[in-house]
């Protein structure tokens, strides 16, 4: 046995002090995993016995102890003196011959198992990393396709330096780490050519919500650096696991990133030779970026892997842990492969049950917009960073605005009030950093450094889901913090109204019963863009009209098959925040003229004097100018509860005016696979007409539940048009009618053993209203979400009156 070798079958996770954290859990998945099918490279550690008998022989550590013990790490110029100075302390030193022959048996081995033409991945692994106070990644540094014993040595000797960079001293000073007491092992493992293929990040847990129940993946051609500098915006996908876990195999939910760029290594350096320009970047071709970079069948075997680690893990600590974990496909084997394994260490270190929200009092002037990192607001005065020699202008509370940021940028990154990159995707070095240290960020902010103006003021909001916008000037917001533990339990099911896929992951740690309402009409106005007939017969457009539309389309194999997989990917979001608690989905409600804003939608929409009580609702499923629409509604939502597993999925029927258009419609739904009671199949009907109500015994007939609609309900019993400015006096959901009609719904439903709920405001604006409702029964109040922890205790309240008067 080598003294200072360690292969991956030797080691597991109990073994950072020897390996460091990288090795450790390279060994632990090698040895525990590789039995499930998950493929991990071979290869060897050299220990942090190596690394402290190197320096106690080149006789280091006092010379490192002259540089380190009276450095202020916040002063950058001498953070850059003395830090190179310790670079250099080690580059200095003679790795001893019996080190020297060790390493070669253990190469000679991963050769004799690979074959001659093996090259290696060197990498750095710290014996702090990956500890649960900080992940220390991309302190340290790795070097790949190596090729030769010599560059090894070379690249073994590198790392060791590495210990020492800018970057890697700051670190440790802001984590409380001793510089000197931070050992370094290196990996010595397969290469896996990733440069041929793709590569990526995925995390078992949403990094940026902490909503545990997906599996969030990136993925780029080439290498993956440049998924972690943020040089370009990879692909992405989410997998829901839940559903997963009971046999669904089907992508949650993804984004086309525009990979611009593809990381390989540069023929022209030579083989063996290490140099900061050994790998380069090429242009990727249109049709690579308007394609996603790999397959639904590998993000699926992707997110099969990071389950089973996250689960393997969990076991381990007796508690459920997060997993942050680097993939790559070799080009050559068409293989995938975990090169790397850790725990995440922002949202799962999050404790205790405070839920914060922030929320901007104001709006102003989008100035520019990007994925947003964190759910917080931040506001300052822009200072454009280009390069490190810029980082001393840097000021606290300044909003920092970059192409993109690096690790040897942390020192002012900790200090700003609100960071903004050009380019990045959400598991790069700015969004990680910014994510660690609690601060708004924007990443992905396309042509960020033209629009926005060195000493502006500006407000930096993430708090409106995964959209992050750049506003003019600074902006007032606030922060509630709640303590979810404190809240009370309702008899009355409180649930939430939410129509944007974009802000469910976020809203998923909020104590609702389900989803009361979600609205299909965002998804189709925000994601699909295009009239659903328009998708269905292009041949009926302009050419101009039919150029937009296949632009839309492209990368799908039909403008049909668009619709079906954005409408379901949509409400599958929307129905995994809350999964297995109910999610009402109410089918397409938009009026003509909403309609013919669509791409495409003027050509199938007529103009009506009136489209408020016009050709909306159930009035258009079955009617020969939509039925084909609302052919691919029901096709997006039967993929959505039996492809893709969400039978929590409850449909709603909105603005049926009779009992003999329900029937049209349950009939049109069951010639399109979804036929009420089938798999559990539940249909609500909106209740939102006086006939509802007044035929109220025939509707619960027909339907399994009502969901009181109570704008177009007082519109219609007081004959108020709700868009007329001048009689909007007359406008009351709390007239004695209203209240009446909406009593006589709840009594209708509880006597024909039916569902009731109301999907509206009234409830939360109104504490007569929410009385009334409590008074008189209804199951469910369902309302937007910034309403709904303070009215869980109001209902609490009312619930608890009413019980002591009875």
């Amino acid at each position: 046995m080598s003294q200072y070798i360690k292969w991956f079958k030797e080691l597991g996770i109990k073994d950072v002090e020897l390996v460091g954290g990288k090795n450790a859990s390279l060994g632990e998945m090698y040895q525990k995993l590789t039995k499930e099918g998950i493929r991990i490279p071979n290869g060897f550690a050299i220990t942090a016995d190596a690394y402290r008998m190197i320096l106690d022989r080149n006789d280091a550590w006092k010379k490192l102890h002259a540089q380190l013990d009276t450095m202020d790490p916040d002063d950058v110029t001498q953070l850059q003196k003395r830090g190179k100075r310790c670079r250099e302390i080690i580059h200095a030193c003679e790795l001893p011959e019996e080190l020297i022959a060790q390493i070669r048996s253990a190469y000679e081995a991963l050769k004799a198992e690979y074959g001659e033409e093996v090259t290696l991945a060197v990498r750095s692994s710290a014996t702090a990393e990956d500890s649960p106070e900080a992940s220390f990644a991309g302190q340290n540094e790795s070097y790949l396709n190596i090729d030769g014993f010599d560059a090894l040595l070379d690249a073994y000797k590198r790392c060791l330096a590495s210990n020492f960079t800018d970057r890697s001293i700051h670190y440790k000073f802001v984590h409380g780490f001793d510089y000197l007491k931070v050992y370094l092992s290196v990996v010595v493992m397969k290469m896996v050519r990733s440069d041929l293929g793709e590569s990526g990040v995925m995390f078992s847990i949403d990094s940026e919500t902490g909503f545990k129940d997906v599996v969030f993946i990136n993925a780029a051609y080439g290498l993956g650096e440049n998924i972690v500098q943020g040089t370009i915006e990879p692909d992405s996908f989410y997998v829901h696991k839940p559903t997963f876990k009971k046999g669904y195999r089907a992508v949650l939910k993804r984004r086309l990133g525009d990979k611009t760029l593809k990381m390989v290594f540069d023929d022209a350096v030579g083989k063996g030779i290490i140099a900061p320009e050994y790998t380069k970047n090429i242009e990727t071709s249109r049709e690579e970026r308007n394609r996603f970079s790999i397959s639904d069948e590998e993000v699926l075997t992707l997110a099969g892997y990071a389950m089973k680690i996250e689960d393997h893990y969990s076991e381990e600590a007796g508690y459920v842990k997060p997993m942050d974990i680097e993939w790559a496909k070799d080009g050559l084997d068409g293989q995938l492969y975990i090169v790397q394994a850790r725990p995440e260490t922002v949202e799962s270190r999050k404790t205790g049950t405070m839920i914060e929200v922030y929320r901007l009092k104001d709006r102003s002037k989008v100035l520019v917009e990007g994925q947003a990192v964190g759910m917080k607001i931040g506001s300052g005065i822009v200072r454009k960073i280009t390069d490190v020699t810029k980082l001393h202008e840097f000021k606290a509370g300044d909003v920092l605005v970059a192409e993109t940021t690096s690790p040897d940028w942390e020192p002012v990154m900790k200090i700003a009030s609100a960071i903004v990159t050009e380019s990045g995707g959400r598991t790069c070095h700015a969004a990680i950093v910014s994510r660690e240290l609690g601060i708004p960020a924007i990443v992905g902010a396309k042509n960020v450094l033209e629009i926005l103006e060195e000493g502006q003021e500006v407000t930096v909001s993430c708090a409106e889901g995964e959209r992050g916008v750049v506003y003019e000037g600074v902006l007032a917001f606030d922060v509630t913090a709640t303590d979810l533990s404190s809240l009370p339990k309702t008899d009355t099911q409180i649930m939430m109204n939410l129509g944007n896929p974009d802000m469910a992951f976020s809203l998923s740690s909020l104590p609702v019963d389900g989803i009361g309402l979600a609205r299909m009409e965002f998804i189709i106005n925000t994601f699909i863009k295009a009239h659903p007939m328009a998708l269905i017969h292009p041949e009926k457009l302009d050419q101009e009209t039919k150029k937009r539309l296949f632009e839309l389309t492209a990368g799908h194999e039909t403008p049909e098959s668009f619709f079906i997989s954005t409408l379901s990917e949509g409400v599958a979001s929307i129905a995994s925040s809350v999964y297995p608690n109910p999610c009402v989905v109410r089918m397409s409600d938009f009026k003509t003229n909403e309609y013919a804003t669509l791409l495409g939608g003027a050509y199938f929409e007529a103009e009506e004097a009136n489209p408020m009580i016009g050709f909306r609702g159930a009035s258009r499923y079955t009617h020969p100018a939509y039925e084909e629409g609302f052919a691919l509604e029901c096709a997006a939502m039967k993929r959505v509860r039996e492809e893709m597993g969400f039978d929590n999925v409850i449909l709603m029927i909105p603005f049926c005016r009779r009992v003999e258009e329900g029937e049209r419609v349950l009939e049109a739904m069951a010639k399109y696979g979804l036929k009420r009671g089938e798999n559990g199949l539940k249909v609500y009907v909106m209740c939102e007409i006086p006939n509802n109500v007044i035929q109220i015994d025939a509707f619960c007939g027909l339907f399994d539940g009502i969901s009181i609609g109570s704008n177009d309900l007082t519109q219609l019993t007081l004959g108020v048009d709700r868009d007329s400015e001048i009689v909007a006096f007359d406008y009351d959901e709390r007239d004695p009618g209203v209240m009446k009609m909406i009593e006589m719904a709840v009594e209708g439903a509880k006597r024909n053993q039916r569902h009731s709920g109301i999907c509206g405001q009234g409830p939360s604006d109104y504490p007569e209203m929410a009385e009334a409702l409590v008074k008189m029964g209804i199951e469910s109040i369902s309302l937007n979400p910034d309403t709904v922890l303070q009215t869980i205790e109001h209902i609490s309240g009312l619930e608890s009156q009413h019980k002591t008067t009875i």
